[in-house]
């Protein structure tokens, strides 16, 4: 694998589009932060190339995080490359990011999130809209504090995030996602129900994340109605797809009854400390 140069970003922007529903971080981050910049999501690459064409990406963001859109058969080619780099998690294709675990020598490392989850995808013109209760509105417009809360509650629960930093991560997600209006509210009145965000873009499509709906209204179809209220709302914009993977069961089903369709298995790799690669 060879390191990427600015002049190449475009070429693989096009490779990333044409596997978009497998490497929408990587592509988002590249389309929205490039891959000099100084922002933490800015993703430097190697890549392996058949001639011009380009086979396989290896993305690394500023913060440490590995983003592989590669063959699982490259892992140690893509470990190698990364030699001496500081590592904080692996996302992507369940078959790749575990290979690339395995071939680092991580399989052992302590883990605050190491997680299988089920990958959909969605056409939008086969999106089911839910009846119930609630409109869409701004996050901003939803109790600060009990935003605040739920997503100290998410970054516990699904992230793994240690108790003592989940406030402080809770807050910058929320000055974040209220700054860029990535996640709504589903409200009844000036109760909030749930929230539903992207996690990143793409020309067309979107992925979902940040999902949420607090203990004591779960199992009422709220959160699948944010979702699907978020999606028409997209869709109006021109996005005609959409991705996720599922932290849980009930989650799962919530997708499926809106009309996703599960295509693979992703991972969720999050080390308790920064790993150096060898």
């Amino acid at each position: 694998m060879t390191p990427a140069q600015p002049d190449q970003a475009a070429d693989i922007a096009a490779f990333l589009t044409q596997r978009r529903e497998t490497a929408m971080f990587p592509l988002s981050n590249l389309l929205t932060h490039g891959m000099g910049g100084s922002h933490p999501h800015s993703t430097r690459f190697w890549i392996v190339q058949n001639g011009a064409q380009i086979t396989d990406a290896l993305g690394l963001t500023n913060e440490g995080m590995i983003l592989p859109v590669l063959r699982p058969a490259l892992a140690p080619r893509a470990v190698a490359a990364l030699s001496g780099q500081s590592v904080i998690g692996i996302v992507g294709p369940a078959d790749t990011a575990r290979a690339l675990e395995a071939a680092a020598g991580l399989v052992g490392a302590h883990k605050t999130l190491d997680a299988d989850e089920p990958h959909f995808a969605l056409d939008l013109a086969d999106l089911t809209l839910p009846q119930g209760p609630g409109t869409l509105r701004p996050l901003a417009d939803a109790p600060r504090d009990a935003v605040l809360n739920w997503m100290m509650d998410y970054h516990i629960a699904t992230l793994g995030t240690p108790p003592d930093q989940a406030g402080q991560r809770a807050a910058r997600w929320y000055d974040q996602a209220t700054t860029t209006g990535s996640h709504m509210a589903l409200m009844d009145g000036d109760t909030p129900l749930a929230m539903t965000g992207f996690n990143a873009r793409a020309p067309g499509i979107v992925q979902i994340g940040g999902v949420y709906t607090p203990p004591a209204l779960r199992g009422r179809g709220h959160a699948r109605r944010a979702v699907a209220l978020h999606l028409a709302q997209a869709r109006t914009k021109g996005v005609a797809r959409a991705t996720l993977f599922s932290a849980s069961d009930s989650a799962a089903r919530a997708y499926v009854a809106i009309g996703f369709r599960r295509i693979g298995t992703w991972s969720l790799i999050l080390f308790a400390a920064p790993q150096v690669l060898p």
